[in-house]
């Protein structure tokens, strides 16, 4: 991967406050046309992080490069779209008029406020008041001002904050969507599933830095295939007789096999010409939540970490 397919390069980007580093030495590449999800616990250094790519909060040290410019840089800005820890909106103004008013400023065109609308499913409301919008409505007009600018780069903090289900399902299609039409999108969630379905790659930051980055499936790890067989000695000893299998464990009973996933007929084919008897099959795989909790609960047992949410 070169440099020209890297929207964003960070590299080593610190922001302390007197003796505390809300950011400390994060390292991360984001790449053009991903769905990128950035991943924390309460109090993590996401949006710290996310304020310092738009050039909102200057480091204390590190560089940022977003589109090939240094964050903040207004060339780069005109390329990128935005909505960081909650939409802020003129509550006696209608939401169509919020949306002209912030074209307006942004130097954009007014005709691309209808588009915006459409595309969160707030086009019938424009004529609304924003100060009689419910908390969904407000994060949805919050996208729609993001994607005024026909941004290359779209970031969003926790956008399906306040949405109920069917808000959530249409912004996780509009998020994918974007993707598709060769958009980089940066998603903080603190919703494991919603990251799990759109992502295609993560990042999980815990006490200023980065813990874990890769892709879901990397993060999730291998999957194991759950058999219930008896006798369970003959069954052993068939598993550690392909060479196709990695590893064989044995919990509560069951067989848990290391093992690709075209090889699950293959390995139920030869347990049954071995005599033995098949009861139970389960792909089991460990989803991004546990994986989460696990890079970020502490060994001193501190629970408060766990505590999502969009900071």
């Amino acid at each position: 991967m070169t440099a020209v397919d890297d929207v964003v390069q960070i590299r080593d980007l610190t922001k302390t406050y007197g003796s505390l580093a809300a950011v400390d030495g994060v390292s991360l590449t984001v790449r053009r046309g991903e769905v990128f999800g950035f991943l924390g616990p309460n109090g993590a250094g996401k949006t710290t992080t996310l304020r310092m790519l738009l050039g909102l909060i200057r480091p204390t040290s590190g560089t940022v490069s977003v589109l090939g410019r240094a964050a903040g840089d207004p060339k780069s800005l005109r390329r990128i779209g935005s909505l960081i820890e909650g939409p802020g909106f003129y509550p006696y103004l209608t939401g169509g008029t919020n949306l002209r008013t912030i074209a307006r400023y942004a130097g954009v065109p007014a005709s691309g406020v209808g588009p915006a609308l459409e595309a969160v499913g707030l086009a019938d409301r424009a004529g609304d008041k924003f100060g009689s919008y419910s908390l969904g409505m407000k994060q949805r007009l919050g996208v729609a001002a993001a994607l005024l600018k026909d941004p290359e780069l779209v970031i969003l903090d926790e956008p399906t904050n306040g949405l109920d289900p069917q808000g959530m399902r249409d912004m996780r299609e509009l998020i994918v969507d974007l993707g598709r039409q060769g958009r980089t999108v940066i998603l903080s969630s603190h919703l494991m599933g919603e990251v799990q379905q759109i992502c295609e790659r993560v990042a999980v930051i815990d006490r200023g830095r980065i813990v874990s980055e890769g892709t879901v499936e990397q993060l999730r790890g291998e999957t194991e295939l759950e058999l219930v067989a008896t006798p369970s000695d003959t069954a052993l000893a068939t598993l550690r007789a392909l060479t196709f299998v990695e590893r064989v464990r044995v919990e509560d009973g069951r067989l848990l096999v290391s093992v690709g996933v075209r090889h699950t007929a293959e390995i139920t084919r030869a347990l049954v010409h071995a005599g033995v008897s098949v009861t139970g099959v389960r792909r089991a795989e460990r989803e991004l939540e546990d994986v989460f909790f696990d890079l970020t609960t502490h060994h001193d047992g501190s629970t408060d970490q766990k505590e999502l949410s969009h900071v």
